[in-house]
């Protein structure tokens, strides 16, 4: 399987069977398994088998597939682990905290009083700002590119 990036990619190897992994769901093209270095217990990736860096290389009908397989995992996870709630985190680039550079969203139960904080600043924008974000985006959506990473 190629990638790009240093050394083999851990999770390709995880999906031809040449690394160890603890499999809760596995079907042609997508694979689910335990994080090795798990937030809360019950956290668990799913990947497509086939390697993409980011969701950006991924062709838009397998992010859907992808996220079918969250949709279907993350209720077995919520109910495996008694969870009071999920987060499903999706990251692309190191800017944005992804250290495996295969597609992979994790699933991660939640539990009231955990010690996990997902904690962002909130930034406030005035309408212009606003609007001009609004029509830039749709520019983009507009020209086709909106699959596309620039």
């Amino acid at each position: 399987m190629a990638h790009s990036g240093e050394g083999p990619c851990v999770f390709c190897r995880i999906a031809s069977g040449e690394a160890e992994a603890y499999i809760v769901y596995e079907d042609g093209a997508f694979l689910a398994f335990l994080d090795k270095w798990p937030v809360n217990p019950g956290h668990t990736l799913v990947i497509p088998k086939k390697h993409y860096p980011t969701i950006f290389e991924m062709p838009p009908p397998e992010v859907g597939e992808l996220f079918e397989r969250v949709a279907l995992i993350a209720p077995a996870v919520r109910r495996a682990t008694g969870a009071d709630g999920l987060n499903i985190i999706q990251t692309n680039g190191r800017a944005a905290w992804q250290s495996v550079f295969h597609v992979h969203v994790h699933i991660i139960p939640r539990h009231v009083g955990d010690a996990l904080r997902l904690n962002w600043p909130h930034r406030s924008a005035s309408p212009s700002e606003f609007e001009d974000m609004r029509n830039r985006i749709r520019e983009e959506l507009a020209s086709g590119a909106g699959g596309s990473e620039p």
